[in-house]
């Protein structure tokens, strides 16, 4: 967008029109008008290097998860295998060499367990969480790592915070920089970061060995699965992370705010003369490591990885979002081989990238396409090559609109929640798309773990829809899909559609939802995103909703707790299920869960269940408003 040269950054689009925007002289452009061969090259390059990683980082992690105690690929069983053993011995849980993996049974010394066990273990330590997190940020003005000398948090807060990140949605009503101690933010928000990713991978590979075997009574045990999965696979991934960040300029220090002088002094709209400017510190690059590759999102910084000490450069830009997407697509390949059979992970992974790719894109063309509304003043919103175009507003100028974009569509579809733009700016379609990837439910990658037992469930909903077309038992893996498996499902499809709808209806019915920043359709969408967000665990916002109120901090806390334990629990039944059940052959009668056509067939189950659900209420939201600025 052609700007004044007295614009800046801070300005709104509104100060640019009225200092003296003019239409500018019309440039040639590509024949794709809302889209230039740069932006395309950096998505398609973006999806070409995550799908290179995917079986290398698949096949590592089913090693880990399918291994012994003390053991693990790459020399980290020889460097980390005693700090392994030491836990199991003090939670009981072996005291020798057993495996955890899918062959394992009560013989080698490691306590497995049935899902019902598994499941009061994960509750347990998840409630042990909360009540940690809550009690930091409570209590952090009296404890140390404080330098900036924070206060204790607001009750309602805490709670909202505490639950956030023991449930992996890190909804943050806060900034951070501001409100959050050193110590609250490593002790209480970066363990739990680990943590709640952890307990997504174990729920994950309890369901894999519950497809995988036959006849058993366990499905493993969670003490194991969390340790494994923490030591083996998210802290090697952080650390490597971490140090290329702080290469790249993102702050890691335990020093306090440091004070500068402005090169230009200020001044105020009351006359006041500012002369120096705070800069918040702290030790953000070990967080922002976890935060992406465990899907958590939950920024140091208030604005995120819009913060130029959070996100610097383009090349941490670009490791930062492949690292949200990295190990939920990796996932695929280790359910494929922890099941003996890839290409059953490549079906999976394949029927994810067939919604992702073609909403990243629509995501990416409204918003190169830019604003009509701004258009319509003269000003020149086209996408074209050298000059950053399109809905600018709400965007770095560091990142334009393809990296502003894929981040937005990537953060959403993967359960992660961090942002690099505010989303709020997005037109109401381009905004539409990020809404609706997080109201699929969070399954097109979605979390780490969560996001690939979430659409395993859709996988047994779409086995059943199939076996009722062709006459036939459904079977999945050879595991006949029989009533149970159904309602428990059915359960985990339908508890975040009820959460999000029946939220966003009361938050827009009583007087204390009413915190938008904007009336109408827009406030609308404002509210549905926040529970969409909350409701699928993903924890983005859209930037115009005040939401650190007691009734949203309440509302959206019980959501977030309900969304991620509501389906958590089903998933563990399901697997003690069919760990129990025997593998039947396949004959020529059987329907190949691997091929294109089954492919085709769980995009669209997905789609629909999706479609069916929220279209009336993105009706009322995105697309009125589209209509609205179209009109004008």
């Amino acid at each position: 967008m052609n700007m004044p040269p007295n614009f800046l950054p801070g300005d709104s689009i509104a100060d640019a029109l009225t200092a003296g925007v003019h239409a500018p002289t019309p440039v040639p452009t590509l024949a794709l008008a809302s889209m230039t061969t740069s932006d395309v090259v950096q998505i398609v390059l973006y999806l070409a290097v995550l799908i290179s990683l995917v079986k290398p980082l698949g096949w590592f992690m089913a090693r880990v998860l399918d291994g012994k105690p003390g053991e693990a690929p790459l020399g980290l069983g020889r460097a980390l295998g005693w700090l392994e053993r030491g836990i199991y011995v003090l939670c009981g849980t072996t005291s020798g060499g057993g495996r955890v993996g899918i062959g394992a049974s009560r013989a080698g010394h490691v306590v497995e367990m049935g899902w019902k066990s598994y499941a009061v273990g994960l509750l347990l330590f998840n409630a042990i969480g909360f009540i940690a997190v809550y009690a930091l940020q409570r209590l952090q003005h009296i404890l140390p790592a404080n330098p900036a000398g924070l206060g204790e948090i607001e009750a309602k807060s805490a709670f909202n915070t505490a639950v956030s990140f023991a449930t992996n949605t890190n909804w943050q009503g806060y900034g951070g920089e501001v409100t959050m101690s050193y110590l609250t933010q490593m002790l209480g928000l970066g363990v739990q970061n680990f943590l709640s990713a952890a307990t997504g991978i174990a729920v994950l590979a309890a369901l894999i060995r519950g497809l995988a075997r036959q006849s058993s009574g366990t499905i493993g045990n969670c003490w194991a699965d969390l340790t494994r999965g923490t030591l083996y696979i998210l802290m090697p991934l952080s650390v490597v992370l971490s140090i290329a960040l702080v290469s790249q300029g993102v702050v890691q220090t335990f020093r306090g705010p440091h004070e500068v002088a402005l090169t230009v002094p200020l001044t105020t709209s009351d006359g006041a003369a500012v002369a120096t400017q705070t800069i918040p510190l702290g030790p953000a690059a070990s967080q922002i490591a976890i935060k992406q590759l465990g899907t958590n999102g939950g920024g140091f910084f208030n604005v995120n990885s819009a913060h130029p000490l959070e996100n610097p450069t383009a090349l941490s830009n670009f490791l930062q979002v492949l690292a949200i997407l990295l190990v939920p697509a990796a996932l695929c390949w280790t359910f494929g081989e922890m099941v003996r059979d890839r290409r059953q992970g490549w079906s999976v992974l394949a029927a994810m990238l067939a919604i992702f790719v073609p909403l990243l894109f629509a995501t990416y063309t409204f918003e190169a396409r830019g604003n009509p509304a701004v258009a319509a003043l003269g000003v020149d919103t086209t996408a074209t090559l050298g000059e950053l175009s399109g809905n600018m507003e709400g965007k770095e100028a560091r990142f334009g609109i393809a990296n502003s974009a894929l981040w937005a569509a990537a953060t959403t579809a993967a359960s992660n929640g961090s942002v690099n733009s505010m989303h709020d700016s997005y037109t109401p379609l381009g905004g539409l798309f990020p809404m609706w990837l997080m109201q699929l439910g969070e399954v097109v990658f979605g979390g780490v773990g969560s996001g690939l037992y979430g659409m395993l469930m859709f996988v047994i909903v779409a086995v059943f829809v199939a076996g009722l077309m062709v006459g036939r038992a459904p079977e999945y893996l050879g595991k006949k899909v029989e009533p149970f498996e159904m309602k428990m499902a059915m359960v985990c499809v339908l508890v975040p559609c009820t959460i999000v709808l029946v939220g966003t209806g009361v938050a827009v019915l009583v007087p204390e939802g009413n915190t938008t920043s904007n009336p109408g359709p827009h406030g609308f969408s404002q509210v549905l995103y926040a529970f969409s967000s909350a409701g699928n665990n993903n924890g983005s916002a859209f930037a115009g909703l005040t939401a650190n109120t007691p009734f949203y901090n309440i509302a959206l806390g019980l959501a977030m707790w309900f969304s991620r334990f509501w389906i958590i629990v089903p998933v563990l039944a399901v697997a003690g299920s069919l760990a129990a059940k025997r593998v039947s052959p396949t004959t020529s009668g059987t329907l190949p869960t691997h091929t294109p056509v089954f492919v085709l067939m769980l995009a669209a189950v997905v789609v629909i269940v999706g479609a069916l659900t929220f279209v009336p209420a993105l009706a009322l939201g995105p697309v009125v408003e589209h209509l609205q600025l179209v009109g004008k």
